[in-house]
């Protein structure tokens, strides 16, 4: 085994095996007080900290927090299985979770199920339990992640013991091939070090680092990609800079995909930190933007479309509960609904007849039993961005 090395790109090896030599990246430890020009970036850092500031201050005024948290952790969980090859929606997920059978994507629709439990679990252990952020959190959270679906036969929350690749039909011709598992432990090692370590670098950098770190290791044999955008979140959250997680960054990487693993392959071939931290703290930026303009578009709506129930006069009352119950379930039918609150069915009927009379529900003509109720607009606010890739764009 023979090493090239490059001071700011750490040491491609290489390995001859079976046959062919291929040259697996060994990533240098991240260092705490990385010497970056970030001169340039400053304008960004600013701009994307002051946007993480706005959506952590709206998160706190929301009137349901908790409501705008389980959708959008949704939302992360289906885009960021899109990237890696998934074709469910938005509305196959939400079906699915209320038990509706039939959906088209039955496999994919699991896999996005498992990336909220994982989301959910490392959320709940570094708030409620206390526990680091670390490579035993990580492990458990990878666990959820490949419970099922394409996944469950790649070693499920274990570290990988065989050389992985990305791209290419094998380590000899891939695109990428991460470090040896022998040197596997180490790097993973230092990983931890770096976050826990006291730095200089400003914490939005750092996360930037840490991704790409991640990303270089990639310790299992598959999820790394969903993997490394969580670790962004919850290295923010644990630094208390987000209250909740409800900062992704996947829709931003969904829509420059190969720009993302252009930059990620030059970190690694030319040391361009700076580059990928530009291009990284714009994503910061925009997506903040982004969920600030969803939460307070979704707020306006709830307040207009109250507003419009309020001024039916008789019965307004039920017909609020039903709404109520549409901001938690935006695609319900009446069986559904009488499942959820204390009024019989002939009520909600009546109570869906009117809402959609009011144009806030929209269900499909000629059916008469199981019509699939939709809350449209809020549906599409959540929705947008959520379209599947084309599997030719997928690889």
């Amino acid at each position: 085994m023979e090493s090239v090395s490059n001071s700011r790109i750490g040491t491609y090896l290489r390995v001859s095996s079976t046959g062919e030599t291929y040259r697996p990246y060994l990533p240098k430890p991240l260092d705490p007080h990385l010497a970056l020009d970030l001169r340039g970036l400053q304008g960004l850092l600013d701009r994307a900290n002051q946007a993480v500031g706005r959506l952590d201050g709206i998160s706190a005024v929301l009137p349901n927090t908790a409501l705008f948290l389980y959708m959008y952790v949704r939302k992360e969980a289906l885009v960021s299985s899109q990237i890696e090859g998934t074709q469910s929606t938005f509305a196959d997920l939400l079906l699915d979770e209320q038990g509706e059978e039939g959906t088209e994507h039955f496999d994919d629709i699991r896999e996005v199920s498992c990336y909220v439990d994982a989301i959910e679990h490392g959320l709940a252990r570094l708030r409620d339990d206390d526990f680091p952020l670390s490579l035993r959190l990580i492990r458990e959270m990878h666990a959820k992640l490949l419970a099922s679906g394409r996944g469950a036969s790649k070693q499920p929350g274990e570290f990988r013991t065989s050389q992985n690749w990305f791209g290419g039909s094998r380590p000899g011709n891939a695109i990428y091939v991460p470090p040896p598992p022998e040197h596997l432990m180490e790097c993973l090692g230092d990983l931890e070090r770096f976050v826990h370590a006291d730095s200089s670098l400003p914490l939005l950098v750092r996360a930037g680092l840490l991704h790409v770190q991640f990303e270089s290791i990639h310790p299992f044999l598959d999820g790394n990609g969903r993997m490394g955008r969580l670790l962004i979140t919850l290295l923010l959250c644990q630094a208390n800079v987000l209250q909740y997680p409800i900062l992704y960054l996947s829709l931003y990487l969904k829509q420059r995909r190969s720009r993302y693993y252009e930059l990620l392959q030059r970190v690694r071939t030319e040391g361009i930190w700076e580059e990928w931290l530009a291009f990284f703290l714009q994503g910061i930026q925009e997506t903040a933007e982004q969920a600030v303009s969803s939460a307070r578009r979704i707020l306006a709506l709830f307040d207009q479309d109250r507003a419009k129930i309020l001024a039916l006069g008789q019965g307004a009352a039920s017909v609020l509960e039903v709404y109520n119950l549409f901001q938690r379930y935006p695609l319900l039918t009446v069986s559904q609904a009488t499942k959820h609150i204390a009024l019989s069915y002939p009520t909600v009927q009546k109570c869906f007849a009117r809402l959609e009379a009011t144009g806030i529900l929209h269900s499909p003509t000629g059916k008469q039993y199981g019509k699939l109720y939709r809350y449209a607009i809020y549906l599409d606010i959540l929705s947008e961005g959520t379209e599947p890739l084309p599997r030719s764009e997928v690889g």
